[in-house]
């Protein structure tokens, strides 16, 4: 029977290329007869010399989300996702100019001629199709985005060692999705004599219980304190699944002054990313807070809590074990993907706050977001950046510029980077009207 099986799928795949091949001759004669341009194929080299040399061009794959879920996309920051069947809906609010540089991929070469050849039907005259498609690319080695390391587990990646007693499961590089379940921060976790320290409670209850799941693969010893980086959704709505297995939540003092405040509105976004993922989840508040600095000794280790000052957040905090130098740096520092400025960010403070960071001369750095790295990394993708678009936004003040100045700061450098369709003009914008009335 599975073999009768398997010869039908092996038809109706054979069915499905004949139908696309058939409609591709169809189309060139097609345009022979009208006079429209040919589809033009680009190579794997070609691709790459284009993104690398045009920030503007834009990379459209046009398979559905549920398979780039399952095997990922091109890891450029000119990539974005159209379906084919949207592509006339959609393009005109990605690429209103129709002189856009504009390359379209698939998986197999299959359905991305039949969307080059329909925007060029649309008047766009700078369309060409990646032939070798997006599994050439991948075997070639070539960053790719994944929706979901782990398919069967709701983590997004499961921990990995840092050091000999702490682990780290890094979460995606990209907004919060159903797909990542709302683990787009780093969770963290320190083994001592004495217990096991958690930092961050994740995401919601049922990514909590997954991230003790393997814990427990690794240690006996039961998780004791669970300490909250900020009050961002990702960072507190596991607590109630810590606080039934007895652990104490920790915080700082204006973190639960925010989930007091707006607790269940950080639930209902995070219900509407993640729907049924938010089983069993409730907003709780932490059972103890701190101002500057907390002390703890567990077993044999010293864990110092910080608060060197705003970051991101005015309740950002941070793990230093100094016997070891490693810092869990919270949301004060970033890696592989762009940071978010607030409303209430104030990108100044954020800088002297990394100085002080600095000065405990971390061999390893934990980020909030990206997976662990060194001091000249987080500066890279922290400091550096916030110190690029204050010099810029500064300029634009200096010659009485505008909000729309602002917006068009050039900030394609940072395109590879991760979240940087989603946040940089966003960023731009709220950098400008922080800094008018500094």
């Amino acid at each position: 029977m599975q073999k009768t099986n398997n010869i039908w799928l092996a038809k109706i795949k054979n069915i499905g290329l004949l139908f696309c091949l058939l409609a591709l001759n169809s189309q060139a004669q097609n345009s022979a007869a009208t006079g429209n341009p040919a589809i033009i194929d680009i190579s794997t080299t070609e691709l790459e010399n284009l993104l690398n040399t045009n920030p503007n061009a834009l990379l459209i794959d046009v398979r559905t989300q549920r398979e780039i879920n399952i095997t990922g996309s091109i890891l450029r920051g000119q990539n974005i996702n159209i379906p084919r069947g949207w592509l006339e809906f959609r393009i005109a609010g990605e690429a209103p100019d129709k002189n856009t540089p504009i390359v379209v991929y698939c998986g197999q070469n299959l359905r991305s001629p039949l969307a080059a050849k329909t925007l060029l039907d649309m008047g766009y005259s700078n369309v060409k199709n990646y032939s070798a498609g997006y599994f050439a690319w991948q075997k070639a080695g070539n960053p790719v985005r994944i929706s979901d390391y782990e398919i069967d587990n709701i983590l997004y990646r499961k921990p990995v060692k840092v050091a000999s007693n702490i682990y780290s499961a890094i979460g995606a590089a990209q907004p919060s999705t159903y797909e990542n379940s709302n683990h787009n921060n780093n969770l963290s976790f320190i083994i001592t004599t004495d217990g096991v320290l958690v930092f961050n409670a994740g995401g919601s209850y049922l990514l909590a219980k997954a991230l003790h799941a393997e814990i427990r693969k690794i240690t006996e010893q039961p998780v004791k304190i669970v300490v909250l980086e900020n009050a961002q959704g990702h960072a507190i709505l596991g607590s109630n699944y810590w606080r039934q297995q007895g652990a104490k939540i920790i915080s700082h003092r204006l973190a639960k002054e925010e989930i007091i405040k707006a607790g269940d509105e950080i639930f209902e976004q995070t219900k509407n990313r993640i729907g049924d993922k938010i089983s069993g989840t409730k907003v709780v508040l932490p059972d103890e807070v701190f101002e500057d600095k907390k002390v703890l000794k567990m077993g044999k280790t010293t864990i110092e809590l910080l608060q060197l000052g705003p970051s991101h957040s005015a309740d950002d905090i941070m793990l230093w074990l100094p016997a070891q130098k490693i810092l869990i740096s919270g949301d004060t520092a970033f890696n592989e993907r762009l940071l978010p400025v607030f409303v209430h960010t104030h990108t100044g403070e954020w800088i002297t706050t990394l100085d002080k960071l600095a000065t405990l001369n971390p061999k390893i750095i934990i980020p909030g977001h990206g997976p662990p790295t060194d001091l000249a990394t987080v500066m890279k993708f922290t400091k550096n950046y916030l110190i690029y678009m204050r010099q810029q936004v500064e300029k634009i003040l200096d010659a009485d510029g505008s909000l729309d100045d602002a917006y068009n700061i050039d900030q394609s450098q940072f395109r590879n980077w991760g979240t940087y369709r989603e946040l940089y003009r966003q960023n731009a914008g709220r950098i400008f009207r922080q800094m008018e009335f500094e």
